[in-house]
């Protein structure tokens, strides 16, 4: 059969790995990005279970570890800033990851690396300042219309465009709504880094329901990151208001919250790094309607709690380019094979226990001496190093599936 040509919209992370495993089957893939260059932006990720499987077999494993962050594991901390019990990494090559996984490292980092892997191809041609603004579709063919006006004709089309899909928009009923809203907000950004800041990231909780992360990334940044547990409906127009707006926001919520928020405030007016965002989850009933799939975040953003969302991406990838290799010229069976073989996989990382996070991110002072007095326990009895050491590798027993037609670096 002659090759697909294939439009994904999005050039983050799944959209690249994507078109990766396409190009190695003679594809032919154009990648519209939205943005003006490419956004190798953003906060730390970590890869697991699975998702280190992936990267083994695209052949980018060591490629990665020269790229990781130095986070040895994590730190919870009081007020004051005195370290009450810590999580270490899981470095054994073995297990399960901890809190804090062995391969840590920044988003931009991925970004231009998947960017650089596949560039140069013949088969891949990037787009920048560019997004699907319609499309319409048949038993034949999509026709895409861009938001520089032009248009062109594909044989299927890939929504890789975020949590905030306008792809998955346009083929869901208006009845569905995917978005699972978990009553939590984040924001992060970057701030000079200290002599006090190490290896070891620190996580603090104050009354209210607040958490803050802070962890390192370089010889000259810290990362600070503000998480707020609250379900108020008013609070979803935050990240739709202007940076300033954000920001005065997240100062007010935090300013009296204690151990060094006048430093991070300070560092947050600052920042040329500033994202906000309501936590939320994304579940749909379907990822494809005709010739058109969801990929990523688009399909079944796992929320960033879940410590998934960048493993779920390139696994994702990973299973739709293998399915479309197997049924290159029955898309609809590709598609609803892609579906069946990855839902059990997501269907257990987007199984986030809102007691769990509650019991995270008390609102009380009592709320948060339970959760210190939980760690200490847990951390002298080093229940963490046994749950790494005895727990499967595979995130839920879930087998990542052997696609020899996309010849697999394993």
């Amino acid at each position: 059969m002659a090759p697909l040509k294939i439009l994904i919209c999005g050039g983050g992370i799944a959209g690249p790995a994507l078109a990766f495993w396409l190009a190695r089957s003679g594809h032919h893939v154009v990648i519209v990005e939205r943005f003006p260059a490419l956004r190798a932006t953003g906060a730390q990720i970590d890869l697991r279970e699975q998702g280190i499987q992936v990267v083994k077999a695209m052949g980018l494993l060591e490629t990665i570890r020269s790229k990781l962050v130095d986070e040895a594991g994590m730190s919870l901390v009081d007020s004051q800033g005195k370290v009450l019990a810590t999580i270490m990494a899981n470095t054994s090559g073995k297990g399960a990851q901890s809190l804090t996984s062995e391969f840590e490292l920044m988003r931009g980092d991925l970004v231009r690396m998947l960017y650089e892997q596949t560039k140069d191809s013949d088969n891949v041609e990037y787009v920048f300042g560019k997004t699907v603004e319609s499309f319409e579709q048949d038993e034949t063919c999509v026709r895409a219309r861009f938001s520089d006006g032009s248009s062109d004709i594909y044989d299927m089309l890939v929504g890789a465009d975020g949590q905030g899909s306008r792809v998955r928009k346009a083929i869901l009923s208006s009845e569905e709504d995917p978005v699972r809203k978990m009553g939590i907000h984040m924001a992060y950004w970057f701030v000079p880094r200290t002599e006090d800041d190490d290896n070891i990231r620190r996580t603090y909780n104050a009354p209210g329901g607040r958490m803050v992360f802070r962890r390192t990334h370089s010889p000259t940044e810290t990362q600070v990151y503000f998480i707020l547990r609250d379900a108020s409906p008013e609070l979803s127009s935050v990240p739709r208001s202007s940076v300033a707006q954000q920001k005065m926001f997240w100062a007010q919520r935090f300013r009296d919250a204690g151990w060094q928020m006048d430093r991070f405030i300070a560092g947050m007016q600052t920042t040329s790094n500033w994202f906000c965002q309501e936590v939320v989850q994304i579940r749909t009933s379907t990822w494809h309607r005709g010739r058109v799939v969801l990929l990523g975040d688009a399909a079944h953003c796992p929320s960033p709690f879940s410590g998934m969302g960048t493993t779920g991406a390139l696994i994702g990838a990973y299973v739709l380019a293998g399915e479309i290799s197997r049924s290159p010229d029955d898309l609809a069976r590709a598609f609803a094979s892609y579906d069946a073989a990855l839902r059990p996989f997501v269907d257990e990382i987007q199984n986030v226990k809102p007691f769990l996070l509650r019991l995270g991110i008390p609102e009380t002072w009592w709320g948060i001496m339970i959760l210190h007095a939980i760690y200490r326990v847990v951390c002298f009895l080093r229940i963490p190093d046994l749950i790494s050491r005895f727990s499967s590798e595979e995130k839920g027993g879930w087998k990542l599936p052997d696609y020899s037609e996309l010849k697999p670096a394993w």
